[in-house]
């Protein structure tokens, strides 16, 4: 090799190195992000779930009957930065449309980004009966029916158990959005929960 010659990719090399590296970053990093964001959702939703059952915990402490409680009544005991009257829209759950923040049924921003909402709903006389609460993961409506952002739907049984509406207990009985009458049907209810839940 003469002296002062040196051996390397030519431009066309680069090139063609540089196309096949944007190739490949066009379908890894999306869902990377996508990977990412559905770990936050979830992790948002567990530690919210948490918060609603220490709620209720507090709640029955404090010498409270929980035989008729209603939803709104363990939003005294959420660790909350703000409470949205404004009309404020956020997800509902999967195949629906958007809830409003409103004076009767106000939304809770929480410290890790989410909303939380819940209906009027209380526990019912027949177990096993439950009270649910929405739970938007990044607080932002999406205006989607099926978007990655959707909310999720927890219920609490009045005997402390949460869970979502995809693993209700049968003939689950609660008060259909704050109406007197007691359901033991689940034609109300989506069947499944959002795609990044991992309960």
């Amino acid at each position: 090799m003469p002296k002062g010659f040196h051996s390397g990719f030519t431009l066309a090399e680069l090139l063609i190195a540089l196309l096949i590296l944007g190739e490949i970053s066009t379908f890894t990093i999306p869902k990377i992000i996508y990977s990412q964001q559905n770990q936050k959702y979830n992790a948002v939703a567990k530690e919210s779930a948490a918060m609603i059952s220490g709620a209720y915990q507090q709640y029955q402490y404090s010498g409270n009957s929980i035989t008729t409680m209603s939803a709104g009544a363990l939003t005294p005991y959420f660790n909350y930065l703000s409470i949205d009257t404004s009309g404020t829209l956020i997800d509902d759950v999967s195949t629906g449309g958007s809830i409003t923040c409103s004076a009767a049924n106000p939304c809770f921003k929480l410290h890790n980004g989410a909303t939380i909402h819940h209906w009027g709903d209380n526990f019912c006389s027949t177990p096993p009966t439950a009270i649910p609460y929405d739970l938007d993961p990044d607080g932002v409506y999406s205006g989607t029916t099926n978007g990655s952002g959707k909310s999720v739907r927890f219920f609490l049984y009045n005997t402390g158990r949460i869970t979502t509406e995809g693993a209700l207990d049968t003939n689950t009985q609660w008060s259909n959005t704050g109406s007197s009458t007691c359901q033991l049907s689940r034609s109300a209810l989506p069947s499944h929960d959002p795609s990044w839940l991992s309960w």
